[in-house]
């Protein structure tokens, strides 16, 4: 309990305020709406800074972690551009009419998770153990993969739905 305690008063603010932002933002993704793509663009350009910001920090042994953060990158890609993304523009305004779906609450939780773990791995100082700094880099190259791969699809299907209407 006391570890639980420490990781958690040792965690800096802006965390807390990216988790109430990702709760929030997945809680308003469970209802239908209509955004401009700009606002579309946020969450994947923070998930997408956040897993390019571990590439070069912390113990960099050798080329290991940085193969490791850019196979998972290239692993996740196809599977980001891949994944469904209903949604249809009202072409008059140009924004996004997206349906609702608990997909968004329930991936942001996973990667914030996955990411605040690896966070407190490397605060622990795993500098010494191998196997936690390649977990921690494939993470983030996984994340940031992922999300590069979903912001090209949805880039390419709004330039389309665009050019129809």
């Amino acid at each position: 309990m006391t570890m639980a305690y420490q990781i958690l008063i040792h965690t800096p603010v802006w965390v807390f305020v990216l988790f109430a932002y990702l709760v929030w933002q997945g809680i308003q993704a469970m209802r239908p709406r209509t955004t401009p793509i700009w606002r579309a663009l946020i969450l994947p350009v923070v998930f997408i800074v956040w897993g390019a910001s571990r590439i070069g920090f912390g113990h960099q042994d050798g080329a290991g972690p940085l193969i490791a953060w850019i196979a998972a990158a290239l692993a996740l890609l196809p599977l980001g551009v891949l994944t469904p993304r209903p949604f249809d523009v009202d072409h008059r305004t140009g924004e996004i009419i997206r349906p609702g779906s608990v997909f968004a609450l329930i991936r942001n939780l996973v990667v914030f998770s996955l990411q605040y773990a690896v966070g407190v791995i490397s605060a622990i100082d795993a500098g010494d153990r191998a196997f936690a700094i390649m977990f921690g880099r494939a993470v983030s190259g996984a994340t940031a993969g992922y999300f590069i791969g979903s912001t090209v699809a949805l880039l390419i299907a709004y330039r389309r739905k665009r050019a129809l209407g």
